[in-house]
């Protein structure tokens, strides 16, 4: 049997009417570059994700760029995030020379330590990014508590985390702004590249506005620089269709989970240091954490020859990520040095990603089960 890690074309069969047709209704009305269907996608996301205001971008790089370039970021500035997320989080504050500053991550969630966030901040820190990780929220009240105490601006990057929550509040709306990708292996994912900003403060919508067209307003007129980060209109249409299945989508992955996390659990191999991804539960927050598992990540010691083990047997596995970012050798004049943020790199070494997408079939999970016990027996 083969399973890959994500299988789009299982996606793909339930919808395909549905997605053509809205595609044709785009290449009938010639508009390709932002117009009606760009506006309809951004006030859907923007009510799905519990916030005033939805700004359609080129991806969700340019989402967070976009931000920081919203909030004024500029060189010298320090951005406090964490080191193991992807790339593009720190990426795009090096690209406007401002500093990444990295914090440890909680070891249960995967996400940035509050409790060492206020240790990172100086007179040049301008502003946090917290990452939601494989769609789970951060702690976002004592974030947000921290960032009120020094005037810090607060970008969620919930690129992994659409309809994710946190004590009942969407991912996306409890910071100054908020990030999504719709890279197409996300839960709500394009057929290319996009993204989308959301905020509830006017004025910051009508910068990111500005902004998106080369910081034109009226058009040729430009009185800031911004950039080319419009959304095209097919990738609007196609992710119109896909964001009303997206609840059902998360549910199913979220039955996936827990019965892995079941599985898992009487099989013993928890007690053999196989680690799954648990709900966390934050302080007065209860089960209102809501996990919409972008991805499965379990932790082993042996977790280079388990993947191993399952690419012999088809099944697909990923790590994210084997490197992070504050040892990654652009990053290197930064001055960080192996064992400075311990936790994420333990768990740069420890964790792999299994599949868990809605469209997985009960034989397959039985076999990606049975495959791992095998490995550990």
């Amino acid at each position: 049997m083969k399973v890959p890690l994500l299988d789009l074309k299982a996606q793909y069969l339930t919808i395909k009417e549905e997605i053509r047709s809205a595609i044709d209704e785009v290449l009938e009305s010639q508009i390709f570059i932002l117009g009606p269907k760009v506006e309809e996608l951004e006030k859907s996301i923007a009510a799905y994700s519990q916030t005033k205001y939805g700004i359609g971008v080129s991806s969700g790089t340019d989402a967070l760029l976009i931000s920081l370039m919203a909030i004024d970021i500029q060189p010298g500035d320090e951005v406090i995030t964490t080191p193991f997320t992807f790339f593009a989080t720190a990426g795009v504050v090096a690209r406007l020379k401002a500093r990444p500053v990295f914090v440890d991550i909680d070891p249960v969630t995967f996400n940035i330590d509050p409790a060492k966030i206020e240790k990172a901040i100086t007179k040049k820190t301008k502003a946090i990014i917290p990452i939601h990780l494989f769609g789970q929220c951060a702690d976002m009240d004592r974030i947000m508590a921290i960032a009120n105490t020094h005037g810090l601006s607060v970008i969620e990057d919930a690129a992994q985390s659409i309809g994710a929550e946190y004590k009942g509040r969407r991912a996306g709306s409890i910071g100054h702004l908020g990030i999504f990708s719709f890279f197409p292996s996300k839960n709500l994912g394009g057929f290319g590249d996009g993204g989308m900003v959301v905020m509830n403060d006017e004025k910051l919508f009508g910068k990111v506005k500005i902004l998106r067209v080369h910081g034109s307003h009226p058009k040729y007129y430009h009185k800031i620089v911004g950039g080319n980060f419009r959304l095209d209109s097919l990738q609007a249409a196609i992710l119109s269709v896909k964001l009303k299945y997206l609840d059902d989508w998360s549910h199913d992955r979220q039955k996936n989970a827990d019965e892995y996390n079941q599985k898992f659990k009487t099989s013993g191999l928890i007690e053999k240091g196989l680690a799954v991804p648990p709900r966390a539960i934050y302080k007065n927050g209860g089960d209102k954490n809501y996990h919409i598992y972008n991805q499965y990540t379990i932790r082993t010691k042996k977790r280079d020859e388990l993947q191993a083990h399952l690419k012999n047997n088809a099944i697909g596995s990923e790590i994210y990520y084997p490197l992070p970012l504050h040892l990654q050798e652009c990053f290197k004049e930064l001055g960080y040095r192996r064992g400075d943020l311990p936790v994420s790199e333990d768990a740069a070494g420890s964790v792999l990603s299994i599949p868990i997408y809605p469209e997985l079939t009960a034989e397959q999970r039985d076999y990606i089960f049975a495959t791992i016990v095998g490995f550990h027996a």
